[in-house]
Formats: C-alpha cells, sequence, structure tokens
C-alpha cells in the first residue's frame, strides 16, 4: 500500500499529537505514525498517572540548551494559558499542586482522551502498531519530498515532522530512531544524556548513607560550575540520591563535579545554640534531630561527629551541614530519567518553525530537540510549544 498525504508526524506523543491537530485545523491531510499500541504512552505514565502537563510560571529560564536562546520564541507563541485553554474548552478539572505545576484532577488519561478528539476533530489520522523502518528524501517530486516505509506500507510527503522524543523510559518503547534520521539528513546533535534522574552514589557513599533508604528532607541542591540551586526535597535511595531536588540538579550536573546540599536552609545553628544556652554534644544532637529526619541526624553525627564545643569546632560543624559535597559516581540512565537532555542541534532549525534550515519541509519537535526543561510540567509546555509551532507553519 502507498499512501499519500499533506504531513507526515512520527510519534503520537506530546508535541506529535499537538502538531497534528493543529496542521489538521490548518486543512492538511495529517497522517500520524505511532510505533506503540497507544497513544500518549508518557503523557499516561507522568506526574504519577495524574500528567503534571504545564506550569503557570514558564519562561525561558525553565530550560537547558546550547542555545539558552532558542526557546524564547517558541515558548512565547504557545504559552500555559493556551494549553490551559483547551483543557479547560474540554472540561477537564485540574489543580495546581505547588510552584505553578498544574495536574489532571482525575487521570492523564483525560489528556490523551482530549488530544485525540481534537485530532479526530481536525481530520488527523493516527495509525498505531506502526514501525518504521526506513525514511527517503526524493529530490526530484516535491509534493512527494519524504517517503516514509512502514512493514507493509510506505507513506509519501512533501512535509515530516520527527517528534519521536528521546532516549528516556525505554520501556515504553524510546529509541535513538530521532537522532539516527537526524544524522542521516546532515544535522548536527548535541550529544543525548540522561536529565531529571537519581544520582548513584559510590560505594564507599552508599555504605555510609543508602541503608537510610526511604528518608528525605529538604535541602538546597548546587553545583558550582552552572551556580544554578534547587530548593527541593531529597530522598535516599538504595542506590543514592533521588527526590525533587536530585532530579533538577541532575541535568546540570557534568558528572565530574561535586554537588553541594546546604542541609539545613535559613537556619542558623549556632545562633540557636547560643539561645539556648547550651552547646555541648546532646545539645548539638538535639539540635540536629529538629533540623534533619532523626536517623539521618544520627548517622550525621556517627560520620561527622563533633570535634569540641569551642567556636571553632561548632563553626566547621555548621559550615559542614550547609556545604555537605557528594561526588556520584553516576545516574541511574535512560530507564529511570524523565527526559532526554540534548538532541538536535538547535542551531539546524528556525526557532519559529521548528523546521531544518538544511532541509526544507523536514521538522523535529519536543523533545528529540536539544531543549530540555526543569521539573514541574516544563517540558510538556516545551511539547505543545514546539508542536504548536510546526503545526503552524504546515
Amino acid at each position: 500500500m502507498n499512501r499519500k498525504c499533506d504531513v507526515i508526524i512520527l510519534g503520537g506523543g506530546a508535541a506529535g499529537l499537538l502538531c497534528a491537530m493543529e496542521a489538521g485545523k490548518r486543512g492538511r491531510r495529517v497522517l500520524v505514525l505511532e510505533r506503540a499500541e497507544r497513544i500518549g504512552k508518557k503523557i499516561l505514565i507522568s506526574g504519577g498517572g495524574r500528567c503534571n502537563f504545564t506550569n503557570r510560571h514558564t519562561s525561558p529560564e525553565n530550560f537547558l540548551s546550547a542555545n539558552r536562546h532558542f526557546a524564547k520564541s517558541v515558548l512565547a507563541r504557545y504559552t500555559p494559558d493556551a494549553f490551559i485553554g483547551l483543557v479547560e474548552k474540554h472540561r477537564i478539572p485540574y489543580h495546581e499542586k505547588k510552584l505553578g505545576q498544574l495536574f489532571c484532577d482525575r487521570a492523564a488519561s483525560d489528556i490523551t482522551a482530549m488530544l485525540e478528539h481534537e485530532c479526530r476533530d481536525a481530520g488527523v489520522e493516527i495509525r498505531l502498531n506502526t514501525k518504521v523502518s526506513e525514511v527517503r528524501k526524493n529530490e526530484v517530486h516535491i509534493n512527494d519530498q519524504f517517503t516514509v516505509q512502514a512493514e507493509n506500507a510506505s507513506f509519501g510527503a512533501p512535509r515530516l515532522v520527527v517528534a519521536t522524543g528521546g532516549l528516556s523510559i525505554a520501556k515504553i518503547g524510546a529509541t535513538s530512531f530521532g537522532y539516527d534520521l537526524a544524522r542521516q539528513f546532515g544535522l548536527k546533535i548535541e550529544p543525548p544524556r540522561a536529565a531529571l534522574v537519581p544520582l548513584i552514589l559510590s560505594e564507599p557513599d552508599r555504605k555510609c548513607w543508602c541503608d537510610l533508604a526511604g528518608v528525605s528532607t529538604e535541602v538546597v541542591a548546587s553545583t558550582r560550575s552552572t551556580k544554578q540551586a534547587f530548593r527541593e526535597k531529597m530522598l535516599f535511595t538504595h542506590h543514592g540520591l533521588s527526590g525533587p531536588a536530585i532530579l533538577q540538579i541532575s541535568s546540570y550536573w557534568d558528572g565530574k563535579e561535586p554537588i553541594c546540599f546546604d542541609l539545613a536552609p535559613d537556619r542558623n545553628l549556632i545562633a540557636d545554640l547560643r539561645t539556648r544556652g547550651q552547646r555541648d554534644q546532646s545539645s548539638w544532637k538535639l539540635l540536629l534531630r529538629e533540623v534533619l529526619p532523626r536517623r539521618f541526624a544520627d548517622r550525621w553525627l556517627e560520620t561527622y561527629p563533633l570535634a569540641g564545643n569551642s567556636d571553632r569546632a561548632l563553626a566547621d560543624a555548621e559550615h559542614r551541614l550547609h556545604a555537605w559535597e557528594v561526588k556520584p559516581e553516576g545516574t541511574e540512565g535512560y530507564g529511570k530519567a524523565e527526559v532526554t537532555a540534548g538532541g538536535v542541534d538547535t542551531g539546524e532549525l528556525s526557532a519559529k518553525t521548528m523546521e531544518s534550515r538544511k532541509v526544507p519541509g523536514l521538522f523535529f519537535i519536543g523533545e528529540v530537540v536539544d531543549v530540555t526543561g526543569q521539573l514541574g510540567g516544563f517540558n510538556f509546555q516545551w511539547a505543545w510549544a514546539s508542536g504548536f509551532c510546526a503545526g503552524q507553519a504546515m
């Protein structure tokens, strides 16, 4: 079977579906090819099954890229309010959890159902269980510029949109296909890496801390090189560290430098001791148990015992608490990563349309592009915005 259409979109995830509905609204014959058995698998598992579908406070500063300015115009063309309007149009109940993070009240399937409904109304055809084996470019016939070969059919269109995602969460079908296509057509790639991912501690640190698995505490996590700092919860795991603070800082960690933790944000422990008129070992222990979870506080004192009651000893003890440095051994990789950093070099794409500068008619959107959001709904907003920009250019 050989099918012709106006637009072929590879990938039925967040970016691909938003792009499809926008192109369909413009009267284009749109075909979405999805290799999985259902659309939006990453949407369905996100946010604990409730989908953190956007963030009210989205700004370019919430994104990581080799070109930190690229996302500005894309994000400006399709704002969180635009997607919220779509959610409200479909009467999907939602709530703000914290820091502008919006979640479905019921289930993430509300979002996939909404996108499917919009695509259907726009005349978009979605084909599931369709694994693409090859993409070719026809230099002669511009109206059939791209040929996409699947197992039992080939499809032709003058415009091809790559919305295949990154390498994170292979168990739901993540592959390198998008990067391979970019290289096939001569586009540069920023090296992909796991982001928003738990960290693995070195063996000595695992022996010291990992039997505290399940214990969490509020910290400020930071790195020297990027000057990024995140005040969130940190969680001990059987392999290392996780929790929102760790996922956030992992995207900025270079794999070499130590990560610094303030374990007592906004606290002046020496001043607290002075106020109480006590400065002995037992007073320090009681104070640490107020600041840290009890098991963590006791382990901390075993590992870093107070070296006396002098001003210097107390100052050193407090400094260590505010500037605890840990050098991870690595990350838990793509299997546990929420997103993939790196991807198609933004210098290869138009910031207005997401179209390749080298190959007219070829578009890259969503996670496959070198734009990575922080935790909190920003990656979905990038997917919606980049999909919208490409859809409007069809």
